[in-house]
């Protein structure tokens, strides 16, 4: 650890020789680049030591496999894991700079959309804290998802550009780049598989370090990048003047590493997704392999050293990929390849939603990854003989079951079948698996099935976003909880203490004035602080219900236009979201919101009561400044329909009272906090299946017996939001027609719930109560925790510490 003075120095020789300027005549980007290149060279010492300690100790090491990594902005977040934050705040105050302006300049990293990416890079800083060998493995999306802005009330998609101005943090790594072959023809030669004429393309690493928190471990989050195998253009093409013809090459090869999540309604986006998928798979296999033979361990025993873990179906193609490498690189034969397969390869599954379930044609998937193919069409037809033969199912359960069926390929089946363990992601979640939508497979599997409920990093969603209340916290219980947060607990002592909950009361308001400046700049919408602050923020679909908050707001608006002097508790309503560019239906509900947020803002006969926001560009920067604001955390998914959740989790650790149904995880944090400290409505699971199964669900006589109900929902379709009447009749006819999410069903017992939590807020000694057992018990869904669990029941890993 440097001193400060150390620091300085270092921090200036950085600035001007980074630049090129003087202190004075240096710009914002020269600052926050010369401050992250220093941080990052202190850590890559660290770096190197924690590769040679895993190396020389020959410690098994796990590599996460994910489409996505939503890391947010490292500067702040290294800052805190190295040590460094409070030298580099007195620094930069010596030299009259300002860090936290500086640090804002630093852009996200587009590496994904949401719950699965977050949960992926809290997974990752897990551990690196707990010394755990573990890494990530991706794509380097030289475009993000899209940048998200709101124009006339409707969702347009820009490009998200997050590497214009470079990214500090990672290095290129050409001299590891290894070929990645589409198409081509499988021949047999010498007994063995080979693949011949194929379409090559270059994966280059790039690699970023993921900083363990004051522990000198420094694993690495490796994203593969795709280039043309000549590193150039069609030189003779270009001599004979077919410009465009030269360059066609490089850039459908570079495409796979373009964009996150390519529009996949139609073939040649659904081509280019499976180029992704198995791009980054074979790459990262291809170099596990080649560190691996470093080691001098023979191959059959590369599950006591390796553990390859598929987040979600998206990296499914590496129990056929390893397969092909075991078998026609390292000549193995089936069974010991597909042993060692099997024993290496672990498997979360995040759905239950069928669409989400990746399935590929045939015809594609065999032109495109011939030889994978064939691997698949093999470990299907061992597979359904081993039904028939050893488990003795009927044609029906074979047809359910088969990898291979339908013309399509079944990647989660793929991934269940060729993996050792299956875990959910929430305890109901993992239960709705085992009994209900992977039932078959754990009948003949029932050791493979176990449970990881999610978690977060308390050192991104507490220490990072919200340091007032982790100082607070550490003046009355100590600091020890940084280091094990479930010793958060221990706040309990203090739940009845006036100073503590007056402090606590303090720093929230402190937030919600930091957020409310943010609307007022962002968005031109003067809102009180003082008002209740209900955030409704996650990916925009119709089970996580946001019609059905609008619907309510559009209910009080009502109630408040009729009397407007009522005894009303003051509401702010914020949404954040982003929509799938080609869900339609899920950026009508977008336009919904702004088009309720316009009307009601500009109503003055409501004196300001009730206030809706819609803020745009959801990621994870701005999640850190409107999680610790939340007064009221948005949990209403339908019953079953959600895995987990990990905002909940977040909101709950920063002081939210949640307001939820009895899905995902919200069922372990109702069991945390107990039934007074959470807002609890809705269907349950019994009652959710029981409407599913007896197809009995009548949603004319839901809106006839409930004249809020029937208004709200003629408002969306009579020109009261001052719009075409056809602007929101396919929200009205999804709702009227179909309500496949019970969002009429759960309107009455969502009302009460949102009157109930009125009473609660007035009663301030009620409410302190309900923060603070959120924030007490919020550690037990730490991050660490999940990985701990992952470590020892899934991954046979040990922690290296220094």
């Amino acid at each position: 650890m440097k001193s400060k003075a150390a620091f300085k120095e270092d921090y200036i020789n950085k600035l001007t020789n980074k630049s090129g300027r003087t202190i004075e005549e240096a710009s914002r980007w020269d600052k926050y680049h010369a401050l992250a290149s220093l941080v990052r060279e202190y850590a890559t010492k660290h770096w190197v030591e924690t590769n040679e300690r895993y190396n020389d100790k020959a410690s098994k090491q796990v590599f996460y496999f994910s489409i996505e990594f939503l890391t947010g902005k490292f500067l702040i977040n290294n800052l805190i894991n190295t040590g460094y934050l409070d030298i580099a705040k007195e620094v930069f105050e010596d030299l009259g700079f300002d860090l936290e302006d500086v640090a804002e300049i630093e852009k996200d990293q587009g590496l994904g959309n949401g719950g699965l990416g977050r949960l992926a890079a809290c997974f990752l800083d897990s551990m690196a804290a707990l010394a755990i060998p573990g890494h990530g493995c991706g794509i380097r999306y030289n475009y993000g998802l899209f940048e998200q802005k709101i124009i006339n009330g409707y969702q347009v998609e820009f490009p998200d550009r997050w590497l214009h101005n470079r990214n500090v943090w990672e290095v290129k790594k050409e001299d590891k780049a290894v070929e990645v072959h589409f198409y081509g023809e499988v021949i047999i030669e010498d007994g063995v598989y080979k693949t011949i004429n194929t379409s090559p393309v270059l994966a280059v690493p790039y690699d970023t370090p993921i900083v363990g928190y004051h522990n000198k471990t420094v694993n690495t989050l490796r994203l593969w990048s795709a280039q043309t195998v000549n590193r150039g253009f069609d030189y003779s093409s270009f001599s004979r003047g077919e410009y465009i013809d030269a360059f066609k090459k490089k850039y459908d090869v570079e495409s796979i590493s373009q964009v996150l999540y390519p529009n996949d309604s139609y073939d040649e986006g659904k081509i280019l997704r499976l180029k992704q998928e198995y791009f980054f798979v074979s790459a990262g296999l291809q170099g596990i392999l080649r560190s691996f033979k470093k080691l001098e361990k023979p191959v059959n025993k590369l599950y006591d050293y390796i553990s390859i873990h598929i987040n979600d179906t998206h990296p499914s193609m590496a129990v056929p990929e390893l397969m092909r490498i075991l078998m026609d690189e390292e000549k193995l034969g089936w069974d010991e390849a597909w042993s060692i397969t099997e024993k290496t390869c672990s498997y979360t599954n995040h759905t239950i939603l069928s669409e989400a379930l990746e399935r590929w044609p045939i015809p594609m998937f065999s032109q495109l990854l011939p030889r994978i193919f064939m691997i698949i069409e093999e470990i299907n037809r061992r597979f359904c003989l081993d039904l028939i033969e050893k488990y003795n199912k009927p044609q029906s359960h074979i047809n359910e079951m088969a990898i291979v069926g339908n013309g399509e390929i079944r990647m989660a089946h793929l991934a269940i079948v060729g993996s050792h363990s299956i875990n959910g992601v929430a305890r109901l979640h993992t239960e709705i698996l085992k009994n209900k939508e992977l039932k078959c497979f754990y009948d003949i599997y029932p050791g493979k099935f176990n449970n990881k409920t999610n978690g977060i990093t308390h050192r991104r969603w507490l220490l990072n976003s919200n340091p007032e209340l982790s100082k607070l916290i550490t003046d009355y219980i100590g600091d020890y909880w940084i280091r094990d947060p479930q010793r958060l607990r221990d706040l309990m002592k203090y739940v009845h203490n006036h100073e503590f909950r007056e402090k606590i009361f303090e720093v929230k308001q402190q937030k919600k004035r930091a957020l409310a400046a943010y609307i007022l700049k962002h968005n031109n919408i003067v809102v009180n602080p003082d008002s209740i602050f209900d955030v409704h923020a996650k990916r925009l679909h119709e089970y996580k219900r946001q019609t059905l908050n609008v619907l309510h707001i559009m209910y009080l608006y009502n109630q408040l236009v009729e009397n407007p002097d009522m005894s009303f508790v003051p509401r702010t309503f914020i949404f954040a979201a982003k929509a799938a560019p080609s869900y339609y239906i899920a950026k009508q509900t977008i336009k919904l919101i702004n088009t309720v947020a316009e009307k009601i803002n500009n109503d003055t006969r409501i004196k300001d009561k009730l206030k809706v926001v819609f803020l745009e560009n959801y990621g994870v920067s701005l999640a850190e400044i409107l999680i610790p604001a939340a007064d009221v955390s948005e949990q209403i998914s339908t019953t079953t329909k959600e895995a987990s959740g990990t905002g909940n989790m977040k909101f709950m650790m920063n002081g939210a009272v949640t307001i939820a149904t009895l899905d995902g995880a919200n069922v372990e944090i109702h069991e945390q906090v107990g039934t007074d400290n959470i807002v609890l409505f809705g269907l349950t699971e019994e009652e959710v299946y029981g409407l599913y199964e007896t197809h009995e669900y009548n949603t004319h006589e839901i809106i006839e017996g409930d004249p809020r109900l029937k208004k709200v929902l003629e408002q969306l379709i009579n020109g009261f939001l001052g719009e075409d009447s056809e602007e929101f009749q396919i929200i009205y006819d999804s709702l009227v027609y179909s309500d496949e999410y019970f969002v009429l069903k759960d309107f009455d017992s969502y009302a009460k719930a949102q009157k109930r939590i009125d009473g609660y807020y007035l009663d301030e000694d009620r409410w302190s109560e309900m923060v603070i057992t959120n924030i007490a018990h919020s550690g037990f869904f730490s991050s660490d925790k999940t990985i701990q669990e992952y470590a020892t029941g899934i991954w046979e890993v040990d922690r290296v510490p220094k």
